[in-house]
Formats: structure tokens, sequence, C-alpha cells
């Protein structure tokens, strides 16, 4: 099977759909992969980096259409590019359905099998094809260096010799990828990082990225079974713009990721939140392409305000880190068709049905909702366990505990009354030892923090401690004596062991250390 990637037209896009390590990809899986010129120059790709790695080269963009089984493209394609295709050609790239129904009807009427990347399901087996998080994570990461040039000063707090420097302070608004992907990249520059997400189920990813998690004084989760947020209620939003209000006084750098699919961008930061920032603050907008969250953005464009707060509406697209993240994702979903040898198009498959939004001249748009969790019919209904029944059972439970300890206790007792009676005096004194050892080693590692120890290394350091008390009670101040000698050799090889565990615990807390 032949594999084409044609020369992006789109004035602003800079991505190609292959780089040379995604094309030898291809060819493992079995795929002849066929390149236009000059469709890596806009991503520092040269034609012969394409040739090196195997790639045929071809002129035109109707050579690609007409002579390949499968197109690989990034933007969505023109009317004038889906007049050259042929039919039964698979195409998978951007096609944002809900947005571009002329396109669907036009690739349906051309017969073309069209794959939207953009509508890849967020469900776990789709992840390494999910395109839109890979280009998030760029776009999250781009946001605050791009921020940081704006902002004009330092992100992180430095005390020199010339005064002191406060640490820039960063609001995220959003914590998808391109949120959380923000959040690490500001608190590596070494700003203070908050963050704000309707979403509760988020406040830990965005604690263990090194922000604070930010929210409103009203009990509503904005979580879905898609991965997106759904629309709050108005009592939420109005207390979100006072939450917003009261940050944009006090940050430098606010980034908004909102954003919902086939809708326009909801609005966040309206002008007053913007007439309240500081000036020299700066506001990057991810979503100024589906209308923006800031109301004063303009997409595509990077400008000041009237009260000096610069709003970024455009990011560089890091084309060349982008295009292979975007070929990986391409290669995977190719993986899952059964690459060249057993290629097919599953439209009963959880990700393909969903995605191809046009199959042998008909608009699969929008699909079937997508069942992620049991429904309420087939599975049996959970109730909240009765405080009553839990304190009965609890109580119940200390009993059973508290009768074995005592009859443990009084076998144990009756054991040592029968060996004290015929036992010599010899053997109770080092019973005694073992005893008093035991209890005194178990001590030492009961107050030391599980935490810090494998279940492995709390059993053998408490050995050890067991080993040196009994050890100690064993030794005399004659040197000659073989049992001093054979204690002595039990402290040391017991004191390697409890230091080395020591080290190992030491070492394993300096890897969550920065």
């Amino acid at each position: 099977m032949k594999v084409g990637i044609p020369l992006e037209i789109a004035p602003n896009e800079l991505r190609v759909a292959a780089t040379p390590k995604t094309i030898k990809r291809l060819q493992k899986q079995g795929f002849d992969v066929r390149v236009q010129k000059g469709a890596g120059h806009k991503a520092n790709i040269s034609d012969e980096g394409f040739v090196e790695a195997g790639a045929q080269l071809v002129e035109t963009a109707q050579e690609i259409y007409q002579g390949s089984d499968i197109v690989l493209k990034v933007k969505e394609p023109s009317l004038e590019e889906i007049s050259l295709m042929k039919p039964g050609l698979v195409l998978l790239s951007y096609l944002w359905p809900a947005q571009n129904g002329h396109l669907m009807e036009a690739l349906a009427k051309q017969q073309v099998n069209a794959v939207a990347m953009d509508s890849i399901p967020r469900i776990s087996r789709a992840q390494k094809m999910d395109v839109l998080s890979s280009m998030a994570n760029i776009a999250g990461y781009r946001s605050i260096i791009e921020a940081s040039f704006y902002f004009g000063r330092f992100l992180n707090g430095q005390i020199t010799a010339a005064g002191k420097v406060e640490p820039a302070k960063v609001l995220v608004i959003g914590a998808g990828v391109a949120g959380l992907a923000a959040i690490g990249a500001a608190n590596a520059l070494g700003a203070i990082v908050r963050a704000f997400d309707t979403r509760k189920e988020v406040a830990e990813q965005i604690a263990s990225m090194g922000a604070a998690f930010l929210t409103v004084e009203i009990d509503e989760d904005g979580a879905t079974s898609s991965g997106y947020s759904k629309e709050m209620s108005q009592e939420f939003i109005e207390a979100e713009m006072n939450l917003f209000l009261e940050q944009a006084k006090e940050v430098d750098i606010i980034v908004t990721t909102a954003q919902i699919p086939g809708r326009e961008a909801p609005k966040l930061i309206m002008d007053y939140h913007v007439k309240a920032m500081r000036p020299g603050s700066v506001i990057v907008d991810l979503a100024a392409s589906t209308g923006g969250n800031c109301e004063l953005t303009k997409n595509g464009e990077v400008y000041t305000t009237e009260n000096g707060v610069t709003i970024i509406g455009k990011l560089n697209q890091l084309p060349n880190q982008a295009s292979q993240l975007y070929g990986n994702n391409l290669c995977h979903l190719l993986d899952d068709m059964g690459k060249a040898e057993k290629f097919a198009i599953d439209m009963e498959d959880a990700i393909i049905s969903r995605a191809m939004v046009t199959y042998n001249g008909k608009i699969n748009w929008p699909p079937a909702p997508l069942q992620v969790s049991p429904s309420a019919g087939g599975a049996e209904k959970k109730t909240a366990p009765n405080p009553d029944d839990i304190r009965r059972k609890e109580i119940e439970a200390a009993k059973k505990a508290t009768m074995s300890t005592v009859i443990g206790l009084s076998v144990v007792g009756l054991l040592l009354l029968f060996v004290g009676k015929f036992a010599p005096p010899s053997f109770i004194q080092h019973f005694t030892v073992f005893v008093l050892a035991i209890f005194v080693g178990w001590q030492v590692i009961n107050n030391v923090t599980h935490a810090l120890h494998t279940p492995l290394m709390a059993v053998t350091n408490a050995i050890s401690g067991i080993i040196v008390v009994g050890g100690l009670l064993q030794t005399k101040n004659d040197l000659s004596n073989t049992m001093t000698i054979i204690a002595s050799i039990a402290i040391l090889v017991a004191s390697i062991n409890i230091v080395g565990g020591f080290l190992v615990t030491h070492r394993m807390l300096n890897m969550f250390k920065k």
C-alpha cells in the first residue's frame, strides 16, 4: 500500500504529517511512502532528509491524491484538494467535522473515507493516537516560554547583591493537557503557580505539578465522562468571575486553555479583568483560534492594551517537534488498523467508528455516544452504608480482637510457667534476653515511618536491631571469650545492614528532590 504526504497549502500551517523518523516507521509497517516536494520546508525538514529516510519525492499534490491509498495530512483539505482525491482514498487529517459540514459533504461525494484525527475518542486505548493531547502539550509548554519573553522579567525569585527579585505569579485556567504542561514549565522556571479548573478531580494532578489549586465556595463539579468540562451553573460562573478578578489584581501572567469541541471557546477573562491587571502583565490565550477565552483576544495577533497588558493570540507551533509527535500519532493509528499487510476499516471498532467521519459515500457524524461506564440497568445499585451498621461491625470486630489477644496471652503465660518450672536457670536467662531483644528491636523499627522503607527493608532492619541488642548483651570484657567474638561479629554484620538500609532510604528520598 502507498502512503502519501502532501504539502500543506495553508499559509499559517507550518507542520507536516511525517518526518524522516516516522517515514522509517511507516516503511517498517509495510507502506511505500511518497512525499510532495517542499512538504517539510516550513518544519525545517529538507527533501533530502525524506529521501534518505526512504521516501519517494513527487512534484504535485495530484500525484499524491491520485497515486496513494492513504493520505496523511495536517490541516483540513480545501475543496480544491478534495476534488483531486480518488474515490476510495483513506484520509487521515484534522477535519473539525462539527464546524466543517460543507467539507464532510464534499468528502462523502468524492467517496473519500476520512478519519478526523481531532475526533479520536478520549479512551485509554486511544491515548497514543490523541493528536489534541500531543499538540496541547506543546502549546502549554510554549505558552510559558512566550509569556516569559513578553513579561520582560525573571520568573523565578532571586536574592542578589543588587537586591531581591520577587518571583512572578502565574495563573493557569484549565488543567487539561495544555494546562498541566504550562504548570510544569512555569514551576520549572521558578514562578509561583496557581491553577483553576471546574473539575475537582484534577486537584491532585495540579498539586503534583507544584501548583496551588484554586476553587470557589460552591459545591459543583464540572467533570464529565468525555474528559472535557461541562457547562456550569450561573451561580458558579459568577463566583468564578469574582475569583478571576481577585487573581487578576495579583498575578503577572494568565494562561487560558478552556475549549469545548465543536463550539466557541467560553469567555473567562472579561475586559474588567484585563483592566485590573498591572502594566507589564501578560495573557496567553490558547483558545484564540476558537474565539478566545479572553474577551479582548485577537486571533493570530499579539498586542498590548491601553493599560499595558500584552495579550498573545498566537504561538509558535514548534513545527519540527509538533510534526514528529503528530506523525507518531498517525503511525499508532495505522498500527491499530492492521498496518499495510492487514489494513482494514473496522466500523465496529470504538475508535475507528467514531473518528471515521465519512465512509463509503456517507457522512458518519455525529457518532454514537461512547459508553465509558456501566449502564444503570446492568450494574447493581450501591446504597450508602448505614452508620449504625458500621459502628456495630466495628464493636464486634474489636470484641473478637480483644478475646483473641486474651486467649493468646493466656496460652503464652501458661507455656512460660511450664518452661520456668522445668527449664534450667541459664535457659530462662537467655530466653529473657531474647524476648527483650525482640521487644527493643521491634520498638526501634516501629518508630520509623513505614513510607521510608520497603517492606523487605523494614523486616531486615527489625531483625538486625534484634541481633545488635542481643549481641551487646552477650559481649564481655574478655576479648578471648568465644561468645564475645561471635557477638561482636554479629553486631558488625547487623550494623552494616542497618546503615546500608538507611543509605538506600536516603537515596530513595533524594529521587523526589529537585
